[in-house]
């Protein structure tokens, strides 16, 4: 099981990045934005549309349980229809207490991953893969403790179907991850950038100027973009000059023999 949530987390992330960031959790839309990667504005549509597509895959999974034999909800069971609960809705029973510790401290440190994995200084092309297998992680942790959320959406998605027990813990599960989001976003860049400025120290380099390094970057980029146009026009320039050097050429022996006969 918990292979399968970080493996659905990396595939999404490969497919969907480009598109959208690959956001599905509420919890990491916000830590980004802690972090100063994602604009304010942004955040109530990319949660809307994060809830919405849980409660709608929610609702699909429910129609292929119910095509099996003998499946029913209990809703006073823990961990019921995935589930995430404490206290007697803890597959664990652990309590509110150890619940609310567990997803906030492990939300937070996802989103350190999730800020170092795609931090500018970061291999290129791998940071689904180190998301992928975090959520992994946080799964084999933390299923025993609350059926594992770090996620609202996700919570919300099974919640609604579960029964009454899973909709009455349900606030512990948006509470905990939205604040490690946090936490965890706006700490994650600063480790981040931290790490990167003591290595620049190490090496002997200048300190980082993120201003100056994105110029940089954007310049560097139009500079190859007018190399390549400067280098396309000059080539269509020089051709019939070439061509005209040759008649020219040309035209001088011909001067030059009808002289000298």
């Amino acid at each position: 099981m918990a292979l399968a949530f970080g493996l659905t987390v990396l595939t999404g992330a490969f497919a969907f990045g480009h598109i959208s960031g690959g956001h599905f959790n509420p919890a990491v839309s916000l830590g980004l934005w802690a972090g100063g990667r994602f604009p304010a504005k942004d955040l109530l549509p990319y949660i809307v549309a994060q809830v919405v597509g849980a409660i709608v895959a929610g609702f699909i999974l429910l129609q292929i349980a119910r095509g099996g034999g003998g499946f029913s909800i209990d809703p006073t069971t823990a961990g019921a229809f995935a589930s995430n609960g404490y206290g007697v809705m803890s597959p664990g029973g652990y309590t509110l207490a150890a619940a609310f510790l567990c997803e906030l401290v492990l939300t937070a440190f996802f989103l350190v991953v999730i800020m170092g994995a795609t931090h500018g200084k970061a291999a290129a092309g791998f940071a689904p893969i180190a998301i992928g297998l975090a959520l992994t992680l946080i799964h084999l942790i933390s299923i025993p403790v609350t059926n594992t959320s770090v996620n609202p959406a996700r919570s919300t998605g099974v919640a609604l179907f579960g029964g009454s027990g899973a909709i009455q813990q349900l606030w512990l599960f948006w509470v905990a991850p939205i604040i490690g989001g946090a936490v965890g976003g706006g700490g994650g860049q600063g480790v981040a950038d931290r790490g990167g400025e003591e290595l620049r120290l190490r090496l002997g380099l200048p300190a980082a100027d993120p201003l100056h390094d994105e110029a940089a970057g954007e310049g560097a980029r139009h500079r190859a973009d007018d190399q390549q146009t400067c280098e396309a026009q000059v080539g269509r320039a020089v051709a019939p000059v070439h061509r005209g050097s040759h008649r020219l050429v040309d035209a001088r022996r011909h001067e030059v023999v009808g002289h000298r006969g």
